[in-house]
């Protein structure tokens, strides 16, 4: 009678280790390079938002005020009642100091009347670089 020897199974080699941890860092640096993108762009997003935000609270504040306040006023009129300028006839608080912040830190800057926006006002962020007039700002034009 003749005994069957069994081979147990062996384990991986270090070769077909590294062959898979190389694949692995290797997908992460790519999803990790193509992220950065969908960070920027949600950055993008969330300013070009606050600027439709502020937009239609400066609506409200003409409707209950019957002017716009002036640019020396600027957004900080949304939060509290302008000491000094024109004065709304009926003032009510309409949106908390911190909706005045851009994703990168700055506050949002206001201009009436507008540069861009002769008419009304403008809105903008100084975007990433935190300077005015650079590719990267983001307004209301």
């Amino acid at each position: 009678m003749k005994i069957q020897s069994r081979k147990c199974p062996r384990g991986f080699t270090l070769m077909e280790m590294l062959l898979v941890l190389g694949i692995i860092a290797l997908l992460v640096g790519m999803g990790t390079y193509l992220m950065v993108n969908v960070l920027g762009d949600a950055e993008e997003g969330k300013v070009k938002g606050d600027i439709q935000t502020l937009h239609a609270t400066l609506i409200r504040y003409k409707t209950k005020g019957g002017l716009y306040p002036t640019t020396a006023q600027g957004l900080k009129s949304l939060v509290s009642r302008p000491v000094d300028g024109p004065q709304p006839r009926s003032y009510k608080s309409l949106i908390r100091e911190q909706a005045l912040m851009d994703p990168w830190g700055n506050q949002y800057q206001y201009r009436y009347p507008g540069k861009f926006n002769p008419d009304t006002y403008d809105i903008f962020s100084f975007g990433p670089d935190g300077k005015e007039g650079t590719e990267d700002d983001i307004g209301n034009w």
